[in-house]
C-alpha cells in the first residue's frame, strides 16, 4: 500500500493550536497541517511538458484578469521542496496517474472530441486564496455542466428558494446526464444538476434582453473566477447545431409549461454557459468561493449568499455526479459537479476548492483521472465529508476569576484589596473555534456552572471566528433567560462587522429589553464588572486633593506634604483630549482628581495602530517614569470623560527635593513598591492563565 503523505514523522506540528481538532488523529494531522502550512509554489507545479507550458503561458496572455494573478509575481519568492509538501504530493499524482489510459474523450459535440486525451491538470484553491498546481492547470477548455451549480446558485441568489424550487426539485434520478425524465407529479425537472433542470435555471437569468443575459451570465462566472471569462464561439457554434436531445427536452418542458420564454432563446443561452472558456484555476478558485461560504478568495467579493451556498453544495453531493453519485459520495465523499469535456470540481466547505482535468471520460460522462485524482486526495488528506473533525471540548479556551486576573485598570490599594477578596464573584470564560450546536451547548453548560457561583459572567469570544443559526439562537435564548436573574451576563469581543456580525445583531436587537451588556473586548467588560464591585467604596474627591490621599506621597511629613501641595497646577481635560502624547519631553507627572484615563501604546507591525493597555481613576499617578529616566513619554494618556487632574513640574520638584531630600526618596520608594506589585501580580497572571 502507498504511504500516505505526513505519516512520518507523526508529532503534530508546534503552530497547532491546543485543542485543534487537526491535531486529534495522525490522519487528521497529515491533512489540515498540510493544508494550514504548506505555501504554494509561484510557478505550476510538475515537469509539465514544453508544449503544456507553453499552453500555460498563452493563457495567460489571452486572459484579461479582473484581479492581479499571484502566480504571475516573478519577484515572489521560490520556496523549496521542503516547506511545500502539497505542490509535491499534487505533483507526485499528478505524473502517477499520467499513466492511466482508460477512457474516451467526448465526441458527441464534434468540437469536443478534438481535445487531446494527454492533456491533465490539478488545480487546488485555499479559501485564503492560495493556489496549488500540477500539469496542464492553465490549459483552456469549455466548462459544460461544471456550469451548473453555478447557474443553481445565480437562480437562488437573484429570486430566491422558494420561486427556484418551484421551477426545479433536489432529487437525485439516477439517470444519466441528458436523460429525457422529468418530475410530472410537481411539474419540474428533478434537479438543476441534470439537463432539463440546467435549461430551467438558464431561463431565470435576468436581463431584458438576451443580449443583457449573455452579459449577466459572463458577468457571474467572471466573479467567481476572479477573472473575465470568455465564450468559446466554436464550442458553441457546435453544441447549437448538433444539440437536438436539449432541444427535446426544452419543448418537452415548454409543453409542460415548465419554461415561460422561447426555447431557442433559453437554449442559446444554455449552450453559451456551457461553452465559457476556463482552466483547472479558474475552477479551482470557483470551487474555492463555493469553500469560503460564497466569497471569492481573491478578490473577497460576496457571489452568493451562505445560505445559497449550502443549498449548492446539497445538491452538488446528490446530484453531481448523475448515476455515479452514490458510489462517489461513499468513496471520495466530496460535494462535486463533473462536465464531459473532462473536468471535475470538489468543495471541501471551509477548506478548499478542488478542479482536476482530463478529458477521457467514462460511461457516466465523468473524467477517469479526474476520478482516481480526487478519490486519492480524499483519501491522503481525510476530506470525506463524514469523517468527524469536530471537537465540541475544544469550544471553551480556559475560564478563570478576576480575584487574581484583574483589568488593566490601575486600582488604590483599598480597591486592589476589595477585588482579592471580591474578585471571584466575577467569572471570565473564553470561547474559541467555530460556534455550532455542540460547541454551544458545551459553552452554555460551563456558562451555568460557573452563573451558580457568579454575580458576573463575561463570555469573552476574541477567539471565535465563527457561529452558525443555532448558536446565534442558543446565546440569544441564554441572554434572555439570564436578563432577570441574579447574575450578570456580559459579552465581550463581538463586533459589528466580520463573521460574527449576524451574532451581534441578534444580540443588539435585544439589549434594550433584555439590558444585554457588549463591550469592545474583554478588558473593558472586566473593568466594568469590577467597578460593580467597587461601588459601594468610598471615592476619592472630586476637590482638591491632600498629598496624604494619594500612595505615591506616602510617608511626607506633614510639612513636606504641603510643600509638595504648593507645587500641584489644576488642569481640567473634556473627552478625548491626549493629555500626554508618546515622544512629547516628560516635564510633568500628573495626579488624577476626578474622571478616568485610559494608556495607549503603539502596537507594533500595524500602521500608526494604538493598543490601549491601562486605564486610571482617581487618586492615581501617571507620567511618574520621568521621574527617573526624564526623557521623552512613551506612550499616549487620553481623557475618558471630563479630567480634573494636578500636574507637578519634575524640575521644581528636584529642586524642593534638593532641600528636603526625604520627598524625592519616599517618592521614589514608594514608586518602586508600586511597580513591584505590579509586577508580582502579573506573574500571578501569568500562572493562572498558563
Amino acid at each position: 500500500m502507498q504511504k500516505k503523505v505526513g505519516d512520518t514523522p507523526p508529532d503534530q506540528p508546534p503552530d497547532t493550536p491546543a485543542g485543534d481538532p487537526a491535531g486529534d488523529r495522525p490522519g487528521h494531522r497529515a491533512g489540515a497541517a498540510l493544508l494550514a502550512a504548506a505555501r504554494p509554489d509561484q510557478a505550476a507545479c510538475g515537469d509539465a511538458p514544453p508544449q503544456a507550458a507553453a499552453s500555460e503561458a498563452a493563457a495567460r496572455n489571452d486572459a484579461t484578469p479582473l484581479a492581479a494573478d499571484p502566480e504571475q509575481d516573478e519577484s515572489a519568492p521560490k520556496l523549496g521542496a521542503a516547506i511545500a509538501p502539497i505542490r509535491d504530493y499534487i505533483a507526485e499524482l499528478h505524473q502517477r496517474l499520467l499513466k492511466v489510459t482508460d477512457g474516451a474523450v467526448a465526441d458527441y459535440i464534434p468540437e469536443l472530441g478534438k481535445a487531446d486525451p494527454n492533456l491533465f491538470g490539478i488545480a487546488i484553491t485555499t479559501v485564503d486564496g492560495e493556489l496549488y498546481t500540477a500539469g496542464d492547470a492553465a490549459v483552456p477548455f469549455t466548462i459544460q455542466s461544471v456550469s451548473k451549480p453555478f447557474m443553481y446558485g445565480y437562480a437562488l441568489q437573484h429570486h430566491g428558494r422558494a420561486a427556484v424550487l418551484k421551477k426545479v426539485g433536489v432529487e437525485p434520478t439516477g439517470e444519466a446526464f441528458n436523460s429525457i425524465v422529468l418530475d410530472e407529479a410537481q411539474n419540474r425537472p428533478f434537479n438543476p444538476m441534470v439537463n432539463a433542470g440546467a435549461i430551467a435555471m438558464a431561463e431565470m437569468m435576468l436581463g431584458a434582453t438576451q443580449k443583457e443575459r449573455i452579459a449577466n451570465m459572463q458577468s457571474m462566472f467572471s466573479s467567481l473566477a476572479a477573472r473575465r471569462l470568455d465564450i468559446d464561439e466554436t464550442v458553441f457554434a457546435s453544441e447549437l447545431a448538433t444539440g437536438h436531445r436539449n432541444r427535446a427536452i426544452a419543448y418537452m418542458m415548454l409543453n409542460s409549461a415548465m419554461l415561460e420564454r422561447d426555447p431557442e432563446e433559453v437554449l442559446d443561452l444554455y449552450f453559451r454557459q456551457c461553452s465559457v472558456n476556463v482552466t483547472a484555476r479558474d475552477l479551482a478558485m470557483m470551487a474555492a468561493t463555493l469553500a469560503n461560504d460564497g466569497m471569492n478568495p481573491r478578490t473577497r467579493q460576496q457571489v452568493f449568499d451562505p445560505q445559497y451556498v449550502r443549498d449548492i453544495v446539497s445538491v452538488m453531493n446528490s446530484c453531481g455526479m448523475y448515476d455515479y453519485a452514490g458510489e462517489w459520495a461513499y468513496e471520495v465523499g466530496m460535494p462535486a459537479k463533473s462536465g464531459v469535456s473532462g473536468c471535475i470540481i470538489a468543495v471541501i466547505p471551509g477548506q478548499v476548492g478542488i478542479c482536476v482535468y482530463s478529458p477521457p471520460i467514462d460511461k457516466q460522462g465523468n473524467s477517469v483521472r479526474g476520478i482516481k485524482a480526487c478519490l486519492e486526495i480524499s483519501d491522503e488528506f481525510d476530506l470525506h465529508a463524514f469523517n468527524n473533525r469536530t471537537n465540541v471540548r475544544s469550544v471553551i479556551r480556559r475560564a478563570y476569576r478576576a480575584d487574581f486576573v484583574r483589568s488593566n485598570r490601575l486600582r488604590t490599594a483599598q480597591e486592589r484589596k476589595v477585588l482579592m477578596e471580591e474578585g471571584k464573584k466575577i467569572a471570565v470564560l473564553e470561547a474559541q473555534g467555530s460556534l455550532y450546536f455542540g460547541s454551544t451547548e458545551q459553552l452554555l453548560r460551563k456558562l451555568s456552572e460557573l452563573a451558580a457561583s457568579s454575580r458576573y459572567v463575561i463570555v469573552d469570544f476574541k477567539r471565535v471566528h465563527g457561529a452558525d443559526a443555532s448558536a446565534r439562537k442558543l446565546v440569544v435564548l441564554t441572554a434572555r433567560a439570564l436578563a432577570g436573574a441574579e447574575t450578570g451576563l456580559v459579552f465581550a469581543n463581538i463586533p459589528a462587522d466580520g463573521p460574527l456580525a449576524r451574532l451581534a445583531r441578534a444580540l443588539a436587537e435585544d439589549e434594550q429589553a433584555y439590558r444585554i451588556r457588549r463591550f469592545p473586548d474583554g478588558d473593558s467588560a472586566l473593568e466594568w464588572c469590577e467597578d460593580r464591585l467597587l461601588e459601594g467604596l468610598p471615592q476619592v474627591s472630586d476637590t482638591k486633593l491632600a498629598v496624604s490621599e494619594i500612595n505615591l506621597f506616602k510617608g511626607l511629613t506633614r510639612e513636606e506634604g504641603r510643600l509638595v501641595e504648593q507645587l500641584l497646577r489644576p488642569l481640567v481635560f473634556e473627552k478625548g483630549d491626549v493629555i500626554m502624547r508618546e515622544g512629547d519631553a516628560a516635564r510633568l507627572f500628573f495626579v488624577l482628581a476626578r474622571g478616568t484615563v485610559s494608556i495607549h501604546i503603539r502596537v507594533h507591525g500595524r500602521d500608526a495602530a494604538k493598543k490601549r493597555v491601562a486605564s486610571l481613576g482617581p487618586g492615581l499617578t501617571f507620567g511618574e517614569m520621568a521621574l527617573i529616566d526624564g526623557g521623552t513619554r512613551s506612550a499616549d494618556v487620553v481623557a475618558n470623560e471630563k479630567v480634573i487632574c494636578y500636574g507637578l513640574d519634575i524640575e521644581q520638584l528636584k529642586e524642593l527635593s534638593a532641600e528636603h531630600p526625604n520627598i524625592l526618596i519616599s517618592i521614589l520608594t514608594n514608586l518602586t513598591r508600586e511597580f513591584s506589585d505590579r509586577l508580582r501580580h502579573a506573574n500571578e497572571e501569568i500562572a493562572i492563565l498558563e
